[in-house]
């Protein structure tokens, strides 16, 4: 699966991870507000690995968790969705607005291998000190580079070149940023 080759999405090991992570997010999301001390002891049993002054809020959706590392002085909002079977590298200083969905999963377009519950994944990676506006959608195999700015709605299919805005349906570079 972290390879990138074809695996049966219903491996009972597989499952046995995903259920694990997913009552440690339904406790997160439980969690008062203030009782910040028991989020991050969460997020750290969640994600493998958990930068500095990271926040997220709540309503948060994750499938493994375990495949992804988050940077220092982060801060995702609200109704994020993480599919990871996959590698996910968020940098450090990253803005992630409301909404936001990171797929690194595929499933067949051909319908019998799809109704066998088989997938792969590819990547995603978001460098340092990018700006992801809300309700943005990341697509397998895609790098956001340094200093990027994501349009809020855009569905990002392709890298974003560093130092880059880009926006819409598909995501396309509406101008390059000052360095």
């Amino acid at each position: 699966m972290l390879a990138g080759e074809r695996y049966p999405i219903n491996d009972p090991e597989l499952v046995k991870i995903r259920n694990i992570t997913r009552n440690l997010v339904a406790k997160y999301n439980e969690i008062e507000r203030e009782n910040v001390e028991a989020q991050q002891d969460l997020l750290k049993q969640m994600f493998g690995s958990l930068g500095e002054d990271v926040h997220i809020e709540k309503r948060l959706n994750v499938d493994y968790g375990m495949n992804t590392t988050i940077g220092n002085h982060v801060f995702i909002n609200f109704n994020f969705t993480l599919l990871d079977p996959a590698p996910v590298t968020i940098g450090d200083h990253v803005f992630i607005g409301p909404n936001v969905q990171l797929y690194t999963a595929h499933h067949p377009l051909d319908a019998e291998t799809r109704n066998q519950h088989i997938g792969w994944a590819e990547p995603i990676t978001i460098e340092s000190n990018v700006w992801m506006g809300g309700g943005v959608i990341v697509l397998p195999g895609v790098t956001i580079g340094e200093r990027a700015v994501v349009g809020a709605g855009s569905v990002v299919t392709k890298d974003v070149p560093p130092y880059h805005l880009v926006a819409g349906n598909p995501a396309r570079v509406m101008r390059q940023l000052d360095q």
